[in-house]
């Protein structure tokens, strides 16, 4: 007895120990030209890192990791889908504990700048918008929508009750919350930005600096008078550049990059992104010299596990599994050279009697020679209860937020050459008649249209359509999912769509992949199967599942969604951490949306990140195509001035068009090469016009082998991607081409063109033609 109650002391004390480094009081605030932290200057050195993407059993090792990078705070996002998947339905437990990684932090003597939202972007799920607020269709996002204000004020105040009193002046560490996210790359509403602020406020988050961030390019627009203002840009920026307006409108605020991009993540389809270490160290140098306070995004960038991964817009671009970033700190919480180059600068900047802590040990990596298939239970024969519509409805309309979804109705009679029109799949469908596959139909490449064989009347039709993530990135948050519009037969007498539809369901979560009826594995199953098997593990650890010899799914082990995978690349693994291993024997089940090649599968020690496989990066010329200009006549002639920065031109004159071309003639730096990071047309208003419906109709040359410089990132609203000429193999001269299709006819009056970010760089265009059309242009 005497020994309990020694042991429940003992834990007392330590309670109250933990309870007493949990709670001495600080103060952090806007200084002149710094930050102050009781009352001392202040520089933010921060490691932006994601709960989410961390197991719960690593948030602590990844915390060291980005301590003994030699930062001071961590700026984290709050994920909103993440903790309301459903209406009311609210969760901050256990892999959810956001509480309890700040309190984690702050053991380990880090601060933290917190990002609510209610957008974070972060190529999440629809940018961290949960996708019930999808079902109300008329809803307006990140505007003042009674419903959306009331859901977010709802969603804010139970954040505040997690960590408002975490805030440094009640004994937490919280230093810093930010108010919306990037809004400039959405749009201009200052009273929304002011609401959304109000609301903030009123969650408890009064005690500490609001700040706001954005692109130097548009910062102003929704620029709030009593928020600190962030600046956003990356890698090989004109630092000085970036801050320049800043300067000028607050001579004497503390200056901070909010996101200073170390690298950035993958798309499927497109080669692995890398940035510069030299560069970054560099810019972080200067950084620190200027007295400027950054949050490295990402210092650790983690996995997307489950369904959670998004997709950009205004092209539909899903993005990787893998939230590797080209990160100091590697997805499995490795060090990188680049960790070294960081670690090296940031201890150069230490306080007095500071030192960088020691680096963690790392978690040992294992490998699974033979994973073992056993099982097999198809989709055709493992179908829900359906349910009926008349019309097609996206799957929103069903209440399904994360998962495939198959529509299935008879057709009249098909006569040969007829074709079948589906607006729009989103993302990736098949098509198959009496079972049998006719076609896929894929969302990245715009395809919508089927061409038929005779069929007789009666036979059933099934489209199964697999989401790929919500757009997470501008207007396309209203990214419902499945088939939302209609499906059509075209023939010769017309149009006749397709009516009276059973719909089936398929949830992405672990209940529903188990609960199938599983059969013994005895061949690949084509039109997608669930597959079971096993494998042995002496000793846990991490290690990666390769998914190379697999078509396009999800797989599951020990119950734990460890993402999505996709033949096309760049990512071929999965990151399986070992925290979700256990000794002895462990299940997985796959979800192949198509049909393996191979059924084989193994464990191995190192991911593979950057393999692209014949469906790689989609360039924007055919084969042997070449833009014939001419008969053209120019519609304008200018030159650029030499430097970064946007600059805006106006024609002096309007004309109605649908295609756009710039042709560039030669450059500042006397290269071969051209380059835009983006492009904007102006409308007959002299505002630019939306790029929602743009499409590249051609680029005489891309750079996709070295890296993702497609010609379609002059209107991904991402300033620091570009178009850039290919320099890998080819080195195609000028003049260089780019040809855009607005979608739609609209009245222009001007353009906006912008630089890539970098110094001293190839493809900075000097002379440049402008030709306009309504017709597309010849080849």
């Amino acid at each position: 007895m005497k020994q309990i109650v020694y042991f429940l002391f003992a834990i007392t004390i330590l309670a109250c120990f933990s309870c007493k480094s949990r709670k001495q009081e600080g103060k952090f605030e806007v200084g002149k030209n710094t930050f102050l932290l009781n009352g001392k200057p202040f520089t933010v050195k921060a490691a932006e890192i994601h709960y989410p993407r961390i197991p719960k059993p690593y948030w602590e090792h990844r915390i060291k990791m980005a301590k003994a990078l030699g930062m001071n705070t961590l700026c984290l996002y709050v994920f909103w889908n993440y903790h309301e998947p459903e209406e009311g339905n609210f969760d901050f437990s256990g892999d959810k504990d956001i509480s309890e990684f700040c309190h984690i932090a702050q053991e380990n003597g880090l601060y933290v700048i917190v990002r609510p939202g209610p957008y974070v972007c972060a190529e999440w799920e629809m940018g961290g918008l949960p996708w019930w607020l999808l079902k109300k269709k008329d809803i307006k996002l990140r505007e003042q929508d009674p419903y959306y204000m009331e859901r977010v004020k709802i969603f804010m105040n139970k954040v505040g009750e997690q960590l408002a009193d975490q805030q440094i002046d009640r004994g937490g560490n919280i230093i810093m919350v930010q108010v919306e996210n990037e809004y400039g790359a959405f749009g201009i509403d200052k009273p929304y930005i002011s609401a959304i602020k109000d609301i903030v406020k009123g969650a408890g988050f009064t005690d500490v600096p609001l700040f706001q961030c954005d692109w130097n390019s548009n910062f102003e627009n929704n620029a709030q008078d009593d928020l600190l203002w962030a600046m956003n840009f990356g890698t090989g920026a004109n630092i000085d550049d970036q801050f320049r307006r800043l300067k000028e409108l607050r001579p004497e605020t503390p200056l901070m990059c909010g996101e200073f991009w170390s690298g950035w993540f993958d798309h499927w389809g497109a080669p692995h992104e890398t940035r510069s270490a030299d560069e970054l160290v560099n810019g972080m140098k200067e950084m620190l010299d200027k007295n400027i306070s950054f949050s490295l995004y990402m210092a650790h960038g983690g996995t997307t596990f489950g369904h959670w991964a998004g997709a950009n817009f205004p092209n539909f671009s899903p993005t990787a599994t893998s939230y590797d970033y080209d990160a100091p700190i590697s997805e499995s919480g490795s060090t990188t050279p680049k960790f070294y180059k960081v670690r090296e600068l940031l201890g150069k900047y230490l306080g007095e009697g500071e030192k960088l802590s020691e680096i963690p040990e790392a978690i040992p990596t294992i490998e699974i020679p033979t994973i073992k298939i056993e099982e097999v239970a198809p989709i055709f024969t493992n179908l829900p209860s359906a349910k009926e519509s008349v019309d097609i409805k996206s799957m929103e309309f069903f209440d399904l937020g994360y998962s495939s979804i198959l529509y299935r109705t008879t057709l009249p009679e098909i006569k040969q050459g007829e074709s079948l029109l589906v607006t729009e799949a989103h993302d990736w469908a098949q098509v198959f008649v009496n079972g049998k596959r006719l076609a896929t139909l894929s969302r990245m490449k715009g395809e919508g249209s089927v061409l038929l064989p005779a069929i007789s009347a009666g036979a059933v039709l099934d489209i199964l359509v697999e989401p790929m993530g919500r757009m997470n990135f501008g207007k396309g948050i209203y990214d419902w999912k499945g088939i939302t519009e209609k499906v059509e037969i075209k023939s010769t007498q017309g149009i006749k769509e397709l009516k009276n539809w059973k719909v089936y369901g398929l949830p992405s979560d672990y209940k529903f992949a188990m609960g199938k009826k599983y059969e013994k594995y005895v061949s690949p199953v084509e039109g997608g199967a669930y597959y079971k098997g096993h494998f042995e593990v002496e000793k846990v650890g991490d290690t990666f599942i390769d998914m190379s010899k697999w078509s396009k799914g999800m797989v599951w082990v020990n119950g734990y969604n460890i993402g999505r995978f996709w033949e096309i690349g760049p990512q071929q693994t999965l990151y399986l951490p070992g925290c979700w291993l256990k000794k002895g024997d462990n299940e997985i089940i796959i979800l192949d949306m198509d049909k393996p090649k191979e059924i084989k599968l193994a464990g191995i020690k190192k991911p593979i990140l950057d393999k692209l496989t014949g469906n790689g990066a989609y360039t924007n010329r055919k084969f042997d195509q070449e833009l014939d200009l001419s008969k053209e006549k120019p519609f304008y002639s200018g030159s650029f001035e030499a430097g970064n920065g946007w600059q805006h031109i106006n024609f002096g004159k309007k004309e109605k068009i649908r295609y756009f071309t710039i042709e560039s003639l030669n450059s500042f730096g006397g290269d071969d090469y051209a380059a835009i990071a983006e492009l904007e047309i102006l409308g007959a208003d002299g505002k630019p016009l939306s790029r929602q419906h743009w499409k590249v109709a051609y680029a005489d040359s891309e750079e996709v082998d070295a890296a993702n410089n497609i010609a379609t990132n002059v209107f991904d609203l991402q300033e620091s991607t570009f178009w850039h000429t290919n320099y890998s193999k080819t080195k195609a001269k000028y003049p260089h081409q780019l040809v855009i299709d607005l979608g739609e006819e609209k009245e222009v009056s001007g353009f906006s063109y912008l630089p890539r970010a970098e110094s001293n760089k190839t493809g900075m265009i000097k002379d440049y033609r402008i030709y306009v059309k309504m017709d597309p242009f010849k080849f």
